[in-house]
Protein backbone atom coordinates (compact mmCIF):
# COMPACT_ATOMS: atom_id res chain seq x y z
CA UNK A 1 0.00 0.00 0.00
CA UNK A 2 1.61 3.56 -1.03
CA UNK A 3 0.23 6.75 0.45
CA UNK A 4 1.79 10.38 0.98
CA UNK A 5 0.97 12.92 3.63
CA UNK A 6 2.54 15.17 1.74
CA UNK A 7 -0.05 17.87 0.60
CA UNK A 8 1.70 19.98 -1.84
CA UNK A 9 -1.07 22.13 -2.97
CA UNK A 10 -2.38 22.80 0.60
CA UNK A 11 -2.20 26.78 -0.14
CA UNK A 12 -4.74 26.14 -3.05
CA UNK A 13 -6.68 23.88 -0.95
CA UNK A 14 -6.80 25.90 1.91
CA UNK A 15 -7.89 28.72 0.19
CA UNK A 16 -10.56 26.87 -1.42
CA UNK A 17 -12.14 25.48 1.70
CA UNK A 18 -10.77 21.89 0.64
CA UNK A 19 -9.88 19.08 2.54
CA UNK A 20 -5.81 19.16 4.16
CA UNK A 21 -5.73 15.30 3.99
CA UNK A 22 -4.79 14.56 0.46
CA UNK A 23 -5.65 10.78 0.33
CA UNK A 24 -8.60 8.98 1.59
CA UNK A 25 -9.21 6.73 4.40
CA UNK A 26 -6.30 3.77 4.13
CA UNK A 27 -8.60 0.72 5.52
CA UNK A 28 -12.42 2.52 5.02
CA UNK A 29 -13.99 0.11 6.80
CA UNK A 30 -11.93 1.10 10.07
CA UNK A 31 -12.56 4.68 9.02
CA UNK A 32 -16.48 4.26 9.10
CA UNK A 33 -16.78 2.16 11.89
CA UNK A 34 -14.73 4.96 14.48
CA UNK A 35 -16.95 7.43 12.57
CA UNK A 36 -20.24 5.49 13.51
CA UNK A 37 -19.00 5.85 17.27
CA UNK A 38 -18.14 9.40 16.96
CA UNK A 39 -20.61 10.81 15.43
CA UNK A 40 -23.14 9.14 18.28
CA UNK A 41 -21.74 10.89 20.70
CA UNK A 42 -23.36 14.49 22.22
CA UNK A 43 -21.97 17.84 22.32
CA UNK A 44 -23.62 19.04 25.81
CA UNK A 45 -22.72 22.59 26.44
CA UNK A 46 -23.65 23.23 22.52
CA UNK A 47 -27.34 24.34 21.62
CA UNK A 48 -29.66 21.73 21.71
CA UNK A 49 -26.65 19.41 22.51
CA UNK A 50 -26.41 17.92 19.35
CA UNK A 51 -24.32 14.48 18.28
CA UNK A 52 -21.26 14.82 16.98
CA UNK A 53 -22.41 13.64 13.49
CA UNK A 54 -24.71 16.45 13.17
CA UNK A 55 -22.50 19.14 14.39
CA UNK A 56 -19.13 18.26 13.35
CA UNK A 57 -17.71 20.24 10.24
CA UNK A 58 -16.34 18.08 7.10
CA UNK A 59 -12.90 18.97 8.07
CA UNK A 60 -13.04 16.94 11.95
CA UNK A 61 -14.86 13.81 10.19
CA UNK A 62 -11.97 13.61 7.85
CA UNK A 63 -9.37 13.92 10.23
CA UNK A 64 -11.21 11.19 12.52
CA UNK A 65 -11.40 9.32 9.64
CA UNK A 66 -7.49 9.77 8.65
CA UNK A 67 -6.32 8.42 12.37
CA UNK A 68 -8.91 5.46 12.71
CA UNK A 69 -8.69 4.59 8.81
CA UNK A 70 -4.90 4.17 9.23
CA UNK A 71 -5.36 0.93 11.49
CA UNK A 72 -4.87 -2.47 10.17
CA UNK A 73 -6.79 -4.76 11.37
CA UNK A 74 -5.39 -7.45 9.53
CA UNK A 75 -1.94 -7.37 11.11
CA UNK A 76 -3.06 -4.98 13.90
CA UNK A 77 -0.59 -2.01 12.89
CA UNK A 78 -1.32 1.58 12.77
CA UNK A 79 0.73 2.98 9.57
CA UNK A 80 -0.10 6.51 10.26
CA UNK A 81 1.06 6.75 14.16
CA UNK A 82 1.91 10.78 14.50
CA UNK A 83 -0.53 13.28 13.82
CA UNK A 84 -0.38 17.65 14.47
CA UNK A 85 -3.68 19.44 14.21
CA UNK A 86 -2.85 22.72 14.20
CA UNK A 87 -6.13 25.38 14.17
CA UNK A 88 -7.09 28.31 15.16
CA UNK A 89 -9.08 29.44 18.95
CA UNK A 90 -12.41 27.86 19.50
CA UNK A 91 -12.55 25.52 16.85
CA UNK A 92 -14.03 22.75 18.89
CA UNK A 93 -10.32 21.45 19.18
CA UNK A 94 -11.03 20.44 22.68
CA UNK A 95 -14.21 18.82 22.13
CA UNK A 96 -13.26 16.77 19.20
CA UNK A 97 -10.12 16.04 21.04
CA UNK A 98 -12.55 14.10 23.60
CA UNK A 99 -14.64 12.65 20.95
CA UNK A 100 -11.82 10.98 19.18
CA UNK A 101 -10.07 9.92 22.37
CA UNK A 102 -13.43 8.45 23.46
CA UNK A 103 -13.83 6.90 20.26
CA UNK A 104 -10.57 5.11 20.56
CA UNK A 105 -11.23 4.07 24.04
CA UNK A 106 -14.70 2.32 22.60
CA UNK A 107 -12.85 0.93 19.60
CA UNK A 108 -10.21 -0.87 21.72
CA UNK A 109 -9.58 -4.16 22.20
CA UNK A 110 -6.58 -4.33 24.55
CA UNK A 111 -7.16 -5.29 27.91
CA UNK A 112 -6.10 -2.89 30.32
CA UNK A 113 -4.93 -0.81 27.54
CA UNK A 114 -4.10 2.62 28.61
CA UNK A 115 -5.18 6.09 26.59
CA UNK A 116 -4.23 9.74 27.83
CA UNK A 117 -4.76 13.13 26.71
CA UNK A 118 -1.94 15.19 28.20
CA UNK A 119 -2.46 18.92 28.74
CA UNK A 120 -0.18 21.92 29.91
CA UNK A 121 -2.36 22.51 32.96
CA UNK A 122 -5.43 21.83 35.32
CA UNK A 123 -7.53 24.08 33.45
CA UNK A 124 -6.42 23.20 29.87
CA UNK A 125 -6.91 19.34 31.33
CA UNK A 126 -10.86 19.73 32.07
CA UNK A 127 -11.50 21.44 28.90
CA UNK A 128 -10.80 17.91 27.46
CA UNK A 129 -12.53 16.13 30.72
CA UNK A 130 -15.30 17.74 31.19
CA UNK A 131 -16.60 16.92 27.44
CA UNK A 132 -15.73 13.60 27.52
CA UNK A 133 -17.88 13.38 31.13
CA UNK A 134 -20.40 14.61 29.76
CA UNK A 135 -20.77 12.95 26.51
CA UNK A 136 -21.08 9.57 28.93
CA UNK A 137 -23.59 11.36 31.34
CA UNK A 138 -25.75 12.33 28.03
CA UNK A 139 -26.26 8.53 26.70
CA UNK A 140 -27.42 6.08 29.05
CA UNK A 141 -25.53 2.81 27.22
CA UNK A 142 -22.10 4.66 27.96
CA UNK A 143 -23.22 5.46 31.38
CA UNK A 144 -23.25 1.90 32.03
CA UNK A 145 -20.60 0.87 30.15
CA UNK A 146 -17.77 3.47 31.47
CA UNK A 147 -17.17 4.47 34.84
CA UNK A 148 -16.21 7.89 35.34
CA UNK A 149 -13.73 8.87 38.22
CA UNK A 150 -14.03 12.72 38.16
CA UNK A 151 -11.26 13.39 41.00
CA UNK A 152 -8.73 11.57 39.30
CA UNK A 153 -9.56 12.69 35.78
CA UNK A 154 -10.17 9.39 34.87
CA UNK A 155 -12.34 6.83 32.44
CA UNK A 156 -12.48 3.07 32.79
CA UNK A 157 -13.98 0.85 30.52
CA UNK A 158 -16.17 -1.82 32.78
CA UNK A 159 -15.34 -4.71 29.91
CA UNK A 160 -11.61 -4.24 29.10
CA UNK A 161 -10.41 -2.43 31.61
CA UNK A 162 -8.98 0.20 29.59
CA UNK A 163 -8.56 3.98 30.48
CA UNK A 164 -8.66 7.06 29.31
CA UNK A 165 -7.05 9.71 31.94
CA UNK A 166 -6.95 12.90 31.30
CA UNK A 167 -2.93 14.45 32.79
CA UNK A 168 -2.19 17.98 34.15
CA UNK A 169 1.38 18.23 32.99
CA UNK A 170 1.73 20.56 36.15
CA UNK A 171 0.35 18.56 38.81
CA UNK A 172 0.21 14.63 37.64
CA UNK A 173 3.07 12.26 36.57
CA UNK A 174 3.26 11.63 33.05
CA UNK A 175 6.58 9.13 33.44
CA UNK A 176 6.29 5.51 32.97
CA UNK A 177 3.15 5.12 30.68
CA UNK A 178 2.21 2.59 28.60
CA UNK A 179 -0.41 4.66 26.48
CA UNK A 180 -2.11 3.16 23.30
CA UNK A 181 -3.02 6.67 22.18
CA UNK A 182 -2.08 9.86 23.48
CA UNK A 183 -3.80 13.56 22.89
CA UNK A 184 -1.18 16.36 23.66
CA UNK A 185 -3.13 19.31 24.01
CA UNK A 186 -2.15 22.55 23.74
CA UNK A 187 1.72 21.70 22.61
CA UNK A 188 2.67 25.89 22.48
CA UNK A 189 2.49 25.74 26.35
CA UNK A 190 4.69 23.02 26.37
CA UNK A 191 7.12 24.90 23.85
CA UNK A 192 7.66 27.18 26.62
CA UNK A 193 8.98 24.75 29.36
CA UNK A 194 12.72 23.58 28.64
CA UNK A 195 12.03 19.96 29.85
CA UNK A 196 8.81 19.04 27.62
CA UNK A 197 10.56 17.42 25.07
CA UNK A 198 11.67 14.78 27.85
CA UNK A 199 8.46 14.67 29.35
CA UNK A 200 6.64 14.01 25.78
CA UNK A 201 9.19 11.38 24.88
CA UNK A 202 8.44 9.76 27.95
CA UNK A 203 4.57 9.89 27.56
CA UNK A 204 4.75 8.52 24.59
CA UNK A 205 6.94 5.56 24.96
CA UNK A 206 4.12 3.21 25.16
CA UNK A 207 4.45 3.26 21.32
CA UNK A 208 7.49 1.08 21.49
CA UNK A 209 5.49 -1.99 22.16
CA UNK A 210 1.69 -0.86 20.85
CA UNK A 211 1.93 -1.23 17.41
CA UNK A 212 -1.69 0.13 16.85
CA UNK A 213 -0.43 2.70 19.12
CA UNK A 214 -1.04 7.13 17.92
CA UNK A 215 0.12 10.53 19.10
CA UNK A 216 -1.86 13.44 18.03
CA UNK A 217 -0.68 17.11 18.92
CA UNK A 218 -3.38 19.39 18.78
CA UNK A 219 -2.84 23.45 19.45
CA UNK A 220 -3.53 26.80 18.36
CA UNK A 221 -0.62 29.14 17.80
CA UNK A 222 2.04 30.65 20.12
CA UNK A 223 1.24 34.10 21.49
CA UNK A 224 5.15 34.53 21.26
CA UNK A 225 7.13 33.46 18.65
CA UNK A 226 7.00 29.73 18.49
CA UNK A 227 9.76 28.00 20.66
CA UNK A 228 10.91 25.03 22.10
CA UNK A 229 8.78 21.50 21.66
CA UNK A 230 6.21 23.12 19.72
CA UNK A 231 8.75 24.83 17.16
CA UNK A 232 10.68 21.54 16.76
CA UNK A 233 7.03 19.98 15.89
CA UNK A 234 5.76 22.98 13.87
CA UNK A 235 8.90 22.77 11.67
CA UNK A 236 8.67 19.31 11.28
CA UNK A 237 5.29 19.36 10.00
CA UNK A 238 5.53 21.81 7.47
CA UNK A 239 8.33 20.22 6.52
CA UNK A 240 6.18 16.95 5.74
CA UNK A 241 3.25 18.74 4.44
CA UNK A 242 5.51 20.78 1.65
CA UNK A 243 7.19 17.46 0.53
CA UNK A 244 10.52 18.10 1.73
CA UNK A 245 10.56 15.66 4.36
CA UNK A 246 9.34 12.63 3.62
CA UNK A 247 7.65 10.56 6.30
CA UNK A 248 3.96 8.81 5.59
CA UNK A 249 3.80 7.95 8.91
CA UNK A 250 3.37 11.89 10.02
CA UNK A 251 0.31 13.76 9.38
CA UNK A 252 0.00 17.29 9.65
CA UNK A 253 -3.20 19.34 9.31
CA UNK A 254 -1.96 22.90 10.22
CA UNK A 255 -4.87 25.57 9.10
CA UNK A 256 -2.47 28.92 8.73
CA UNK A 257 -2.49 31.62 5.97
CA UNK A 258 -0.32 30.71 2.80
CA UNK A 259 2.85 32.75 2.22
CA UNK A 260 1.31 35.16 -0.45
CA UNK A 261 -1.26 36.33 1.52
CA UNK A 262 0.47 36.94 4.48
CA UNK A 263 2.83 39.10 2.36
CA UNK A 264 -0.05 40.82 1.04
CA UNK A 265 -1.71 41.70 4.28
CA UNK A 266 -4.08 39.43 3.81
CA UNK A 267 -5.27 37.83 6.98
CA UNK A 268 -6.37 41.30 8.45
CA UNK A 269 -9.01 41.02 5.81
CA UNK A 270 -12.29 39.85 7.58
CA UNK A 271 -13.54 38.05 4.41
CA UNK A 272 -10.26 35.50 4.94
CA UNK A 273 -10.94 34.66 8.40
CA UNK A 274 -12.65 31.69 7.15
CA UNK A 275 -8.68 30.46 5.92
CA UNK A 276 -7.89 29.42 9.12
CA UNK A 277 -11.68 29.00 11.13
CA UNK A 278 -13.56 25.94 9.75
CA UNK A 279 -15.75 26.09 12.41
CA UNK A 280 -16.55 30.04 11.25
CA UNK A 281 -20.31 29.94 11.57
CA UNK A 282 -20.77 27.05 13.91
CA UNK A 283 -18.31 27.01 17.21
CA UNK A 284 -16.83 30.35 15.91
CA UNK A 285 -19.05 33.51 15.75
CA UNK A 286 -18.27 35.39 12.74
CA UNK A 287 -19.68 38.44 14.22
CA UNK A 288 -17.71 38.18 17.20
CA UNK A 289 -14.59 37.37 15.73
CA UNK A 290 -14.83 40.60 13.61
CA UNK A 291 -15.50 42.59 16.74
CA UNK A 292 -12.78 41.41 18.61
CA UNK A 293 -10.56 42.26 15.81
CA UNK A 294 -11.53 45.68 15.45
CA UNK A 295 -11.05 46.32 19.21
CA UNK A 296 -7.53 44.41 18.67
CA UNK A 297 -6.39 46.91 15.51
CA UNK A 298 -7.94 50.16 17.59
CA UNK A 299 -5.83 48.63 20.81
CA UNK A 300 -2.60 49.15 18.78
CA UNK A 301 -0.20 46.72 16.86
CA UNK A 302 0.86 45.00 20.43
CA UNK A 303 -3.03 43.70 20.96
CA UNK A 304 -3.40 42.82 17.50
CA UNK A 305 -0.44 40.35 16.94
CA UNK A 306 -2.11 38.68 20.33
CA UNK A 307 -5.44 38.25 18.30
CA UNK A 308 -4.01 37.28 14.95
CA UNK A 309 -1.80 34.46 16.34
CA UNK A 310 -4.57 32.91 18.65
CA UNK A 311 -7.85 33.64 16.39
CA UNK A 312 -5.99 33.33 13.26
CA UNK A 313 -3.20 31.51 13.31
CA UNK A 314 -0.50 33.77 12.26
CA UNK A 315 2.89 33.08 13.65
CA UNK A 316 4.47 35.76 15.78
CA UNK A 317 8.23 36.61 14.68
CA UNK A 318 8.83 38.83 17.13
CA UNK A 319 7.08 40.19 20.29
CA UNK A 320 5.64 43.67 20.27
CA UNK A 321 5.65 45.33 23.70
CA UNK A 322 4.04 48.77 24.81
CA UNK A 323 7.60 49.94 25.45
CA UNK A 324 9.02 48.63 22.24
CA UNK A 325 11.95 50.23 20.00
CA UNK A 326 10.53 51.95 17.30
CA UNK A 327 12.52 49.90 14.71
CA UNK A 328 10.82 46.50 16.03
CA UNK A 329 7.75 47.73 14.18
CA UNK A 330 9.76 47.57 10.90
CA UNK A 331 11.80 44.63 11.28
CA UNK A 332 9.94 41.82 9.67
CA UNK A 333 8.47 44.00 6.94
CA UNK A 334 9.05 41.73 3.52
CA UNK A 335 10.84 44.78 2.63
CA UNK A 336 13.49 44.02 4.98
CA UNK A 337 13.83 40.40 4.61
CA UNK A 338 15.93 38.27 2.10
CA UNK A 339 15.88 34.68 3.22
CA UNK A 340 18.67 33.88 1.32
CA UNK A 341 21.01 36.41 2.79
CA UNK A 342 23.88 34.07 4.24
CA UNK A 343 27.19 35.37 4.96
CA UNK A 344 28.64 33.48 2.01
CA UNK A 345 25.76 36.03 0.18
CA UNK A 346 26.79 38.99 2.05
CA UNK A 347 30.63 38.88 1.79
CA UNK A 348 29.74 38.05 -2.44
CA UNK A 349 27.34 41.20 -2.74
CA UNK A 350 29.34 43.75 -0.14
CA UNK A 351 31.74 46.30 -1.00
CA UNK A 352 32.39 47.12 2.46
CA UNK A 353 31.77 45.06 5.69
CA UNK A 354 32.05 46.67 8.97
CA UNK A 355 31.46 44.39 12.37
CA UNK A 356 29.84 44.69 15.55
CA UNK A 357 30.32 42.75 18.57
CA UNK A 358 28.55 42.85 22.11
CA UNK A 359 27.78 40.47 25.07
CA UNK A 360 30.04 37.83 25.95
CA UNK A 361 30.14 37.65 30.45
CA UNK A 362 28.52 33.97 31.41
CA UNK A 363 24.88 35.03 31.72
CA UNK A 364 24.39 37.09 28.45
CA UNK A 365 25.18 35.65 24.88
CA UNK A 366 27.82 37.06 22.50
CA UNK A 367 26.64 38.39 19.61
CA UNK A 368 28.19 39.19 16.57
CA UNK A 369 26.80 41.59 13.43
CA UNK A 370 28.68 41.46 9.63
CA UNK A 371 27.17 44.45 8.01
CA UNK A 372 28.47 45.19 4.48
CA UNK A 373 27.24 47.61 1.86
CA UNK A 374 25.58 46.52 -0.89
CA UNK A 375 27.80 47.42 -4.12
CA UNK A 376 24.96 47.49 -6.91
CA UNK A 377 22.06 48.98 -4.34
CA UNK A 378 24.14 50.65 -1.44
CA UNK A 379 21.38 48.85 0.91
CA UNK A 380 22.80 47.36 4.06
CA UNK A 381 23.62 43.48 4.50
CA UNK A 382 22.66 42.42 7.73
CA UNK A 383 23.97 38.80 9.23
CA UNK A 384 24.17 37.75 12.75
CA UNK A 385 25.26 34.62 14.83
CA UNK A 386 25.55 34.48 18.72
CA UNK A 387 27.35 32.56 21.14
CA UNK A 388 26.35 30.78 24.90
CA UNK A 389 28.22 29.73 27.37
CA UNK A 390 25.85 25.98 28.39
CA UNK A 391 25.87 27.88 32.29
CA UNK A 392 23.37 30.07 30.71
CA UNK A 393 20.57 27.06 30.14
CA UNK A 394 20.93 26.88 33.97
CA UNK A 395 20.45 30.04 35.10
CA UNK A 396 17.87 30.82 32.73
CA UNK A 397 15.77 27.88 32.35
CA UNK A 398 12.69 29.80 31.27
CA UNK A 399 14.66 30.77 28.24
CA UNK A 400 16.66 27.18 27.94
CA UNK A 401 14.24 25.69 25.19
CA UNK A 402 14.29 28.73 22.94
CA UNK A 403 18.12 29.41 23.19
CA UNK A 404 18.36 25.49 22.02
CA UNK A 405 15.61 26.19 19.33
CA UNK A 406 18.07 28.96 17.90
CA UNK A 407 21.22 26.53 18.58
CA UNK A 408 19.62 24.24 16.37
CA UNK A 409 18.79 26.91 13.65
CA UNK A 410 22.41 27.49 13.52
CA UNK A 411 22.38 30.89 14.31
CA UNK A 412 23.35 30.10 18.62
CA UNK A 413 26.38 28.32 19.51
CA UNK A 414 26.28 27.09 22.82
CA UNK A 415 30.21 26.72 24.09
CA UNK A 416 31.51 24.61 27.11
CA UNK A 417 34.91 26.55 27.81
CA UNK A 418 35.35 30.31 27.98
CA UNK A 419 37.24 31.73 25.22
CA UNK A 420 36.01 29.29 22.65
CA UNK A 421 33.13 31.82 21.57
CA UNK A 422 35.61 34.61 21.51
CA UNK A 423 37.88 32.13 19.45
CA UNK A 424 35.09 31.44 16.90
CA UNK A 425 34.16 35.50 16.52
CA UNK A 426 37.94 35.87 15.71
CA UNK A 427 37.56 33.35 13.04
CA UNK A 428 34.43 35.48 11.22
CA UNK A 429 36.39 38.56 11.87
CA UNK A 430 39.26 37.29 9.83
CA UNK A 431 37.29 35.48 7.06
CA UNK A 432 35.79 39.00 6.38
CA UNK A 433 39.72 40.44 7.11
CA UNK A 434 41.14 38.26 4.10
CA UNK A 435 38.22 38.79 1.63
CA UNK A 436 39.83 42.29 1.64
CA UNK A 437 36.26 43.81 2.94
CA UNK A 438 36.64 44.68 5.95
CA UNK A 439 37.37 48.59 6.25
CA UNK A 440 39.77 50.32 8.40
CA UNK A 441 38.23 50.94 11.49
CA UNK A 442 35.61 48.28 11.16
CA UNK A 443 35.36 46.40 14.54
CA UNK A 444 33.17 48.05 16.69
CA UNK A 445 32.65 46.76 20.49
CA UNK A 446 31.09 47.46 23.45
CA UNK A 447 33.49 49.87 24.86
CA UNK A 448 33.38 48.34 28.99
CA UNK A 449 33.72 44.71 28.25
CA UNK A 450 36.53 44.54 24.66
CA UNK A 451 39.66 42.49 26.66
CA UNK A 452 39.18 39.00 25.25
CA UNK A 453 38.30 40.82 21.97
CA UNK A 454 41.12 42.69 21.75
CA UNK A 455 43.56 40.03 22.70
CA UNK A 456 42.38 37.63 20.62
CA UNK A 457 42.13 39.86 17.12
CA UNK A 458 45.49 41.87 17.52
CA UNK A 459 47.07 38.41 18.13
CA UNK A 460 45.74 36.99 14.49
CA UNK A 461 47.32 40.49 13.46
CA UNK A 462 44.28 43.29 13.54
CA UNK A 463 45.93 46.45 14.41
CA UNK A 464 44.10 47.81 17.52
CA UNK A 465 43.37 51.10 16.39
CA UNK A 466 41.20 49.02 13.80
CA UNK A 467 38.93 48.35 17.23
CA UNK A 468 36.46 51.28 18.13
CA UNK A 469 35.16 51.32 21.47
CA UNK A 470 31.41 52.21 20.88
CA UNK A 471 29.81 54.27 24.01
CA UNK A 472 26.78 53.10 25.19
CA UNK A 473 23.26 53.95 26.83
CA UNK A 474 22.28 57.46 25.07
CA UNK A 475 25.36 57.97 23.67
CA UNK A 476 24.25 55.07 21.17
CA UNK A 477 21.61 57.38 19.94
CA UNK A 478 22.70 57.77 16.83
CA UNK A 479 23.37 54.22 15.76
CA UNK A 480 19.63 53.33 17.19
CA UNK A 481 18.04 56.04 15.53
CA UNK A 482 20.06 56.06 11.81
CA UNK A 483 18.58 51.84 12.31
CA UNK A 484 15.33 52.61 12.56
CA UNK A 485 15.25 54.92 9.78
CA UNK A 486 17.20 52.34 7.62
CA UNK A 487 14.60 49.44 8.59
CA UNK A 488 11.49 52.25 7.84
CA UNK A 489 13.03 52.86 4.38
CA UNK A 490 13.61 49.19 3.88
CA UNK A 491 17.47 50.15 3.27
CA UNK A 492 18.55 47.30 6.06
CA UNK A 493 18.11 43.64 4.55
CA UNK A 494 18.48 40.52 7.00
CA UNK A 495 17.72 37.10 6.86
CA UNK A 496 14.76 37.02 8.72
CA UNK A 497 15.95 34.84 11.33
CA UNK A 498 14.28 33.82 14.27
CA UNK A 499 17.30 34.64 16.59
CA UNK A 500 17.13 38.43 15.76
CA UNK A 501 13.62 38.60 15.88
CA UNK A 502 13.61 37.51 19.83
CA UNK A 503 16.60 39.80 20.43
CA UNK A 504 14.66 42.91 18.58
CA UNK A 505 11.43 41.67 20.25
CA UNK A 506 13.11 42.02 23.72
CA UNK A 507 14.63 45.91 23.61
CA UNK A 508 12.74 47.96 25.50
CA UNK A 509 13.13 51.88 24.82
CA UNK A 510 13.81 54.38 27.56
CA UNK A 511 13.66 58.06 26.77
CA UNK A 512 16.82 59.70 28.16
CA UNK A 513 15.70 63.46 27.47
CA UNK A 514 15.94 64.07 23.30
CA UNK A 515 17.86 60.47 23.10
CA UNK A 516 16.56 57.37 23.04
CA UNK A 517 18.55 54.76 25.10
CA UNK A 518 18.07 50.68 24.88
CA UNK A 519 20.43 49.23 27.26
CA UNK A 520 20.72 45.41 29.34
CA UNK A 521 19.58 47.31 32.39
CA UNK A 522 16.08 48.34 30.80
CA UNK A 523 15.23 45.26 28.95
CA UNK A 524 16.03 42.68 32.35
CA UNK A 525 16.74 39.42 31.93
CA UNK A 526 15.52 39.83 28.30
CA UNK A 527 18.71 39.26 26.06
CA UNK A 528 19.23 41.46 23.80
CA UNK A 529 22.71 41.15 22.85
CA UNK A 530 22.85 40.59 19.56
CA UNK A 531 20.76 43.49 18.45
CA UNK A 532 23.32 45.71 20.43
CA UNK A 533 25.79 44.03 18.40
CA UNK A 534 23.93 45.68 15.25
CA UNK A 535 23.85 49.16 16.86
CA UNK A 536 28.01 48.75 17.24
CA UNK A 537 28.17 47.89 13.27
CA UNK A 538 25.93 50.63 12.64
CA UNK A 539 27.25 53.55 14.26
CA UNK A 540 30.69 52.34 12.12
CA UNK A 541 28.85 52.19 8.51
CA UNK A 542 27.08 55.34 9.38
CA UNK A 543 30.90 57.18 9.16
CA UNK A 544 30.42 55.66 5.49
CA UNK A 545 33.85 53.72 5.77
CA UNK A 546 35.82 52.20 2.52
CA UNK A 547 37.63 48.29 2.62
CA UNK A 548 40.83 48.32 3.52
CA UNK A 549 41.83 45.46 1.69
CA UNK A 550 41.04 46.23 -2.20
CA UNK A 551 37.49 45.00 -1.68
CA UNK A 552 35.15 42.53 -3.60
CA UNK A 553 38.30 42.18 -5.93
CA UNK A 554 40.43 40.61 -3.16
CA UNK A 555 37.40 38.72 -1.75
CA UNK A 556 37.56 36.58 -5.22
CA UNK A 557 40.90 36.65 -5.36
CA UNK A 558 41.20 35.02 -2.00
CA UNK A 559 38.20 32.37 -3.13
CA UNK A 560 40.77 31.27 -5.74
CA UNK A 561 43.58 30.76 -3.92
CA UNK A 562 41.45 28.87 -1.95
CA UNK A 563 40.14 26.08 -4.54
Amino acid sequence: MDWTTACPDWEDRILNRQSLIPFAPLFPSEAEAALDVFNQLRIVDAPGSPMMGDAARPWLKDFVASIFGSYDPNSGRRLITEYLLLISKKNAKSTGASGIMMTALLRNWRLSGEFQIIAPTIEVANNSFFPARDMIRADPELTDLLHVQEHVRTITHRQTKATLKVIAADSDTVSGKKAIGTLVDELWLFGKRPNAENMLREAIGGLASRPEGFVIYATTQSDDPPAGVFRQKLQYARGVRDGRIQDKRFLPVLYEFPERVLKQDGHRNKANFYVTNPNLGASVDEEFLEREFDKAAAAGEESLRGFLSKHLNVEIGLALRSDRWAGADFWDKPANIDRALTLEALLERSEVVVVGIDGGGLDDLLGLTVLGRCRETRKWLLWNKAWAHRIVLERRKQEAARLLGFQDDGDLAIVDQPGDDVAAVADIVMRVEHAGLLADKGIGVDAAGIGDIVDELTGRGIDIERIIGIPQGWKLNSAIKTTERKLAGGDIVHGGRPLMAWSVGNAKAEPKGNAVSITKQASGNAKIDPLMAVFDAVALMATNPEARGGGINNFFASLSRAR
